[in-house]
């Protein structure tokens, strides 16, 4: 058997003429940059969010940017995050010239530990970015309460987690800002690179709608230092055909998801946690286990695909060299990173690979 990871050819053919015909619309108006697309998939992203703003934009590291950028992130800074996540929460941080603070992970979720945030915050704090890893939201109760009594704004890294919850709110409508990507693998991804912010903030909203655009407020009047951070049309062509479908997704990789549980539980496995009071997009379905590289090798020659998100902590990357950090400051974080492996997902995973999979697996 042969097992895709992700596969994207397989929703493509699924839904194959509404996109390509969405696309051709597109290229007959030849709108390519900020066409009626790009409104008509924000007013849908609102709908589906709750949120008062949502702004599309070129990526999910541009919207992190532009989050910062809007809340006033300056040189000096200090931004605190997890060291347990893809770079582009931490770089674009530091890309501003701010430093990024780690705080370890919460050993069921993997998402950063609210418990320890207080203890990194210093004068020169001003936000926390919490990331919904995997698909998860982190436990934003706690960190808005930490935000609010210290004056800090929260910037939710939502990259991985588009249609998830928390207590029944959409994870893009968390915090003072959500931003998500809309990479072609994440759970709702275009055929290019894209992303979105989300806000029920005003004022927010229209400078980050101005800094995507070079901080334009009129065409040529440019009011801040910005970026070329639109959306392109055809992606949002993509994207608005493709959100139609997306609470079905959203169902299949949650079914997917128990899938594996079922199969897995009360094996030599630790499984994925996810908390009662919120729901995951299931962007990933990591475990952890013991001698990783030999697993995988074992599953490769098994035509099975596997990822390992991610292998070293963000403490321990060459890049933040210069913070200082060693290897033992975020044990939690360190020990997940050399036992986390992600298992084919999808919302088309069936029944017969789920079974193949666990088999191998276990064998």
């Amino acid at each position: 058997m042969k097992i895709d990871f992700a596969n994207l050819q397989y929703q493509h053919e699924l839904y194959k003429d509404e996109i390509e015909q969405a696309v051709l619309d597109v290229m007959h108006k030849c709108n390519f940059i900020m066409g009626e697309e790009i409104t008509e998939l924000e007013h849908t992203l609102e709908q589906f969010t709750g949120a008062k703003h949502a702004i599309a934009c070129s990526n999910g590291t541009d919207a992190l940017l532009l989050a910062m950028m809007a809340i006033g992130i300056k040189p000096g800074d200090e931004v605190i995050t997890t060291p347990f996540t893809f770079i582009a929460t931490a770089e674009t941080i530091a890309f501003l010239g701010a430093k990024p603070v780690f705080v370890d992970i919460d050993e069921a979720t993997y998402n950063i530990d609210p418990a320890k945030i207080e203890a990194a915050i210093t004068p020169k704090t001003k936000a926390v970015i919490p990331v919904s890893l995997y698909g998860q939201p982190a436990d934003m109760e706690e960190i808005l309460a930490i935000g609010k009594k210290h004056n800090l704004k929260v910037i939710v890294d939502g990259a991985q987690s588009f249609g998830s919850t928390y207590k029944g709110i959409s994870d893009s409508n968390l915090g003072d800002i959500s931003t998500t990507s809309f990479f072609p693998a994440k759970p709702l991804g275009c055929y290019g690179d894209g992303g979105a912010v989300f806000t029920n903030d005003d004022q927010y909203a229209d400078i980050m709608r101005s800094l995507r655009i070079h901080g334009q407020t009129k065409r040529y009047y440019h009011k801040y230092i910005g970026m070329g951070g639109r959306l392109d049309t055809m992606q949002a062509a993509v994207l608005n055909v493709k959100l139609k479908h997306y609470p079905q997704d959203l169902a299949l990789r949650q079914e997917v998801a128990q899938k594996y549980t079922e199969a897995l539980e009360n094996k030599e496995f630790i499984l994925p946690v996810v908390k009662a009071d919120r729901t995951s997009s299931w962007a990933q379905y990591s475990i952890r286990v013991k001698e990783r590289d030999a697993v995988q090798e074992k599953l490769k020659e098994a035509g099975i695909p596997t990822a390992v998100h991610y292998p070293v902590p963000l403490h321990l990357q060459e890049a933040f060299g210069y913070l200082g950090n060693k290897k033992g400051d975020f044990p939690i974080s360190e020990a997940v990173a050399d036992e986390i492996m992600s298992l084919p997902m999808n919302p088309y995973v069936s029944d017969e690979e789920t079974a193949y999979i666990a088999q191998h697996l276990t064998a």
